[in-house]
């Protein structure tokens, strides 16, 4: 059985964290469903008809995702296969709870997690999707605590996903 994890993100490496934890805890769990993971961040596509129209998924992400990032999902990828059916990343444009819903809804999202530290590395036009989160009637987003050590010999470099 297949089903669809949403994590909310601001695709930085530590976001990833949240993935390995709960990746950590299904095998530990010995859960035999795959699963669809979705990161999701919130974008704010602005109001101009020039922007609307001519802006892509796919230039959202070159302003908002690292290469690095895609490195280290790829990495996690490869060490859960059993659990993984596939990894993608999207963005929200709405700015209504009821939209959200909808969103959550339409991606038929079975299960959302969120860090519980406030996402610091956001772009300029992202937005926090966790306060739509917390309220969403479909689902219980769990929030996952997230710690980050004082010193990191590679604070913010791939290697953090082995840590």
């Amino acid at each position: 059985m297949t089903k669809t994890i949403l994590i909310a993100t601001d695709f930085s490496l530590e976001s990833l964290d949240i993935l390995k934890k709960v990746l950590k805890s299904k095998t530990e769990q010995n859960d035999q469903s795959r699963y669809n993971i979705l990161f999701v961040a919130g974008y704010d596509m602005g109001d101009s008809i020039r922007e609307l129209l001519f802006t892509t998924k796919s230039s959202v992400f070159g302003k908002i995702r690292s290469q690095e990032f895609c490195d280290a999902y790829s990495i996690i990828n490869n060490k859960y296969p059993n659990l993984i059916n596939k990894i993608s990343c999207d963005i929200f444009t709405g700015s209504f709870q009821r939209t959200f819903d909808s969103y959550i809804e339409t991606m038929a999202v079975d299960e959302a997690y969120f860090s519980s530290r406030k996402s610091i590395g956001l772009k300029k036009c992202q937005f926090d999707i966790i306060p739509y989160l917390k309220k969403c009637r479909h689902i219980n987003a769990v929030e996952v605590v997230t710690q980050v050590p004082e010193f990191f010999p590679e604070k913010g470099r791939l290697a953090e996903v082995f840590m």
